[in-house]
């Protein structure tokens, strides 16, 4: 790849993770959440493995080392933590719903005022479900770009 290409995925990179958490942090608002976030963030991700290669984005850019596992590059073992980490986050957003006697996946909003910067903010239960699907995503789409970015 030349040198305007990796200098340009330099730039664009955290410009589009930028996006990504601004869109998952206003999904229960406004348009946006988790999936179309996570989308995002896999698509940062293999922007820099096109341009840089695996061993890039394992070594370099994740700090994971070691050789190919069976399943694949060692770090779709990572993939997979994060995924059934996602699976665990939005699956209890609803159960703890059930504890409360609510129906599965309802929301309850939290304001809380007199903050120094932002005066008022909402905590809304349903970004709890938003951060699973998110993690889901990744996990789900990384792990598939990694194993048959390795074939």
């Amino acid at each position: 790849m030349s040198v305007i290409t990796r200098t340009v995925t330099r730039v664009v990179f955290p410009l589009i993770l930028l996006t990504a958490l601004a869109l998952l942090f206003q999904g229960h608002n406004l348009p946006g959440g988790g999936f179309i976030a996570g989308v995002l963030t896999v698509a940062a991700f293999a922007l820099v493995y096109i341009v840089n290669g695996l061993d890039y984005l394992q070594e370099d850019l994740l700090g994971r080392t070691g050789d190919d596992v069976e399943g694949g590059p060692a770090i779709v073992a990572d993939f997979l933590n994060v995924f059934a980490g996602g699976l665990a986050i939005a699956a209890g957003g609803g159960v703890v719903a059930i504890l409360l006697g609510q129906p599965f996946l309802s929301q309850a909003v939290l304001f809380v005022h007199d903050l120094p910067i932002f005066h008022e903010l909402e905590l809304a239960s349903a970004f709890v479900f938003d951060l699973g699907v998110y993690l889901v995503v990744i996990g789900g789409l990384l792990t598939i770009l990694t194993v048959v970015g390795d074939e």
